[in-house]
């Protein structure tokens, strides 16, 4: 995976708006990253000229086919960092999804994948 933090952050909210709604428009987005509505059309220009987002993204803004594949690895990640922040270090949900969020945006995805490796073998272990 060779995105930006800002494109990781900006799938990851499509994926979460698009969990809870069928249509998600760029004021959603806005809203939801406590960004601007230009930022959000920049940003979604950018994925789309990448074609993780579909080119007609004013009436809703749809991931491709690499952009579904591009929000699973970036959530095959999450879900073990995830429970690092908040089963681990005992973090309230909201605050280890933003941590989470942080950590795979910020850190090297090789970083990412020994924390999800640590995690799992801890869980394993504990079973």
């Amino acid at each position: 995976m060779k995105h930006c933090a800002g494109q990781i952050k900006y799938l990851v909210a499509i994926k979460e708006l698009t969990d809870v709604d069928e249509y998600v428009r760029c004021v959603n987005i806005s809203k939801h990253l406590g960004v601007s509505r230009p930022s959000v059309s920049k940003m979604l220009r950018c994925l789309a000229n990448s074609g993780l987002v579909y080119e007609d993204f004013c009436n809703s803004v749809v991931l491709t086919p690499e952009g579904e594949k591009a929000v699973s690895e970036i959530f095959s990640s999450f879900n073990e960092v995830y429970t690092f922040f908040h089963n681990f270090l005992k973090l309230p949900r909201e605050e280890a999804h933003e941590q989470s969020i942080r950590f795979i945006t910020e850190f090297p995805q090789d970083t990412c994948e020994r924390l999800k490796l640590i995690v799992k073998r801890t869980l394993k272990k504990k079973s």
